[in-house]
């Protein structure tokens, strides 16, 4: 088997080789080139072994890690993936052999030195470790945690007043326009998934060729294939997380017995519940040693059977779907790839399973796709709300829910995480301002191309920007300095754009109010979260939950006593009284995640906020730092891919040294796409593998 690798003037991987598992063999051994330290953490982060060279930052994850038995779940996956699917198992395996030949046999990234970590050796498994563990926080989960702590201090209307698009959610923009609204004749397919900013980037643009197919699309570093969004030049797909609720926390009633632990079943006995335990090694500290438990239900996550750390008699089990049924939706990898029709992305995405997407996909014989893909259990209404007894029947899983279907309006599809064809599947979902907004700009104008939509990518209208300056409308007798103020922010465009002193001005004045109303002492008790493990505390945490709630606190009627108008002038003259100057780019800078922090980097300011279609994600009242943004931009033009367009946060290669390193960011921050080149012929050959 044979296989030849090109760059084109992005450093973006083109492969091309005489078979699809030689071809997986060579996006494995491409993809350990140019990220082998991220493949690295990434690895080491699915097997809950990061904290060995990182540090006790990574502890916490860490043992959620072990506790959540991800590493034994990609396991289980991968041997069910061997008797069902073997040719997608040697698909698999042939990647790995790609990963395992670069990491052994090309000079080591400098960040190994840095740590004193030396490349390991990837598993067939290591794949479906890296995409579980990419994935087990997407359907939120933690959000229960957060709906028990607030209903237990502010009764269940909380619930519904504090539901939003939480901290620790992923989320994308996506869109569909058909042919009829095309200057072509043919359909466009554009977005942009939102996820934490990584450096390097959680996405890998890449070109895959071999007799049976010919994709471009944007990998998962560590995976094979392509997922999520690809072309194949006759068909192309994209996704949006469909915000569906998959996931189950249940209480568990645990006691120890002379042969180990025991869990209270909903048939009144006592069970047998698997239990070991394991040594977390961490850098610089003594190594730390998790009890691993699970019950009938799933792997114990918070707790156990003495309960928290502070004594509170709490244990809480994870049921998730690959867990149940080892799939975790790998046998869609191939078909994806083979694809030539919308009917064969259909039929590929019914062997879909984690995580639970919207896909949007369009042909160039008219076919058209819009559907959620995914595994959704049938169970009680309960679980989905808050953590459910495990030792009461009725909340047990009875088979799995239909994935709904959806038309187009008007000739268009748009999803931005809001309550749309998965919203039976589903109970919190996105604001609907950033699918609102994107509608609205696609019905201004009867035919679009493809070059048209970079404009609604970058569109920064803050429409949730309405309930605080309603309430800055009706505020009277202020001082002069905060009445300025207050004109001036009734005048001001509502657009969030980097340059624009308003936008800084206007987010000054809403961090000040969700401090004032978080520090209410009607909301008191629920600043302070359970002793739950640290990796779930970013869902806990008051201040984010009222930023993100904010405009659903200012609308609704009498909430808790708080005086709202009187936390609204607060806010204003405070920000009035230091004069607020500068932009909104000053302070509102990209915080991309890295394994190893680097504090010399001055990043770039950003453009956006959270419910802008630019969502360039703050926590208003905690920082105007953005951690999450568009991870990718793609334009899917089906009248000529190479007329297609795509751009990632920094670039191809993950090497610091690498001219690819981040010459596409100032695209990035610009709006702007690099074109997508599909003829080797005007690319050029880097080596034979």
């Amino acid at each position: 088997m044979s296989a030849e690798i090109y760059r084109d003037a992005w450093g973006i991987p083109h492969l091309r080789a005489d078979s699809a598992d030689a071809l997986a063999r060579a996006q494995g051994r491409v993809t350990a080139r140019d990220r082998a330290w991220q493949l690295e953490v990434e690895r080491h982060r699915a097997q809950g072994t990061s904290a060995s060279f990182l540090g006790p930052e990574a502890l916490p994850w860490d043992r959620f890690a072990r506790r959540a038995l991800l590493a034994d779940t990609a396991r289980r996956c991968f041997a069910a993936l061997e008797e069902r699917d073997p040719e997608t198992a040697a698909w698999v395996r042939a990647y790995v052999d790609g990963v395992n030949e670069s990491l052994q046999g090309d000079e080591p990234a400098p960040e190994f030195a840095r740590t004193g970590l030396a490349p390991g050796r990837w598993e067939p498994w290591t794949p479906l470790a890296v995409w579980l563990a990419t994935h087990i926080l997407f359907a939120g989960f933690p959000a229960k945690l957060w709906r028990e702590h607030i209903t237990g201090h502010l009764g269940p209307d909380a619930v519904a007043l504090f539901a939003a698009d939480g901290p620790g959610t992923a989320g994308s923009n996506g869109w569909l326009v058909s042919g009829e609204r095309t200057v072509t004749g043919q359909a466009v397919i554009a977005g942009d998934p939102h996820r934490y900013i990584e450096d390097p980037g959680v996405y890998q643009q890449i070109h895959l060729s071999c007799p049976e197919f010919d994709v471009v699309g944007l990998a998962v570093p560590g995976v094979p294939g392509i997922a999520h969004f690809g072309h194949t030049g006759t068909v192309a797909w994209a996704i949006t997380n469909a915000m569906a609720d998959y996931q189950d926390l249940y209480r568990e009633r645990l006691r120890r017995t002379g042969a180990g632990v025991e869990a209270l079943g909903p048939d009144g006995a006592w069970h047998r519940a698997a239990r070991h335990t394991e040594l977390i090694r961490v850098a610089g500290e003594e190594s730390v040693e998790v009890e691993v438990i699970e019950t009938d239900r799933g792997p114990v996550i918070v707790g156990g059977p003495e309960g928290l750390d502070d004594g509170t008699p709490l244990a809480l089990s994870l049921r998730h779907p690959p867990r149940v049924t080892a799939d975790l939706g790998f046998s869609a990898l191939l078909p994806l790839l083979r694809a030539r029709r919308a009917a064969d992305v259909d039929r590929a995405l019914d062997a879909w399973a984690e995580p639970v997407n919207v896909v949007q996909a369009a042909d160039t014989g008219g076919g058209l796709l819009h559907r959620v893909a995914g595994r959704v259990p049938v169970r009680a209404a309960a679980n989905g709300l808050g953590p459910v007894p495990a030792w009461e029947p009725g909340h047990e899983w009875r088979g799995w829910h239909e994935t709904p279907r959806a038309g187009l309006t008007d000739g268009v599809a748009v999803m931005a995480n809001q309550r749309g064809p998965a919203g039976p599947l589903g109970v919190e979902f996105a604001p609907p301002h950033r699918a609102e907004r994107i509608a609205a700009l696609l019905a201004a104008k009867d035919r679009w191309s493809a070059a048209d939509m970079p404009a609604i990518h970058t569109d920064t209208h803050l429409a949730s920007a309405a309930p605080l300056l309603d309430h800055l409308a009706a505020l009277e007798n202020l001082t002069p300095e905060a009445g300025a103020l207050r004109d001036r922010l009734l005048a001001w465009d509502r657009r969030m754009d980097a340059g624009s002193t308003d936008a800084a001005a206007y987010a000054a004045v809403r961090g000040a109010v969700v401090r004032h109303l978080a520090a209410h002492p009607a909301l008191a008790a629920a600043a302070v979260p359970p002793a739950y493990p640290e990796v779930f505390l970013p869902w806990l945490a008051l201040v984010p939950r009222v930023a993100y709630a904010l405009e659903h606190l200012l609308r609704a009627e009498d909430p808790y006593g708080i005086d709202r108008a009187g936390a609204v002038r607060a806010a204003l003259e405070e920000v009035a009284a230091r004069e607020p100057s500068g932009t909104w780019g000053d302070t509102h800078r990209l915080a991309p995640w890295r394994a190893l922090p680097d504090t010399s980097r001055e990043e770039p300011g950003l453009s956006g906020d959270h419910d802008c279609v630019l969502c360039t994600s703050a926590v208003p009242g905690l920082t105007d730092r953005a951690a999450r943004g568009p991870a990718a931009r793609y334009v899917w033009d089906l009248a000529d891919r190479q007329d297609s367009r795509w751009v990632v946060p920094h670039g191809a290669s993950g090497a610091p040294g690498s001219p690819h390193h981040r010459d596409q960011q100032p695209l990035w921050l610009a709006g702007e796409l690099a074109p997508v080149v599909t003829d080797f012929d005007r690319l050029t050959k880097e080596t034979d593998v």
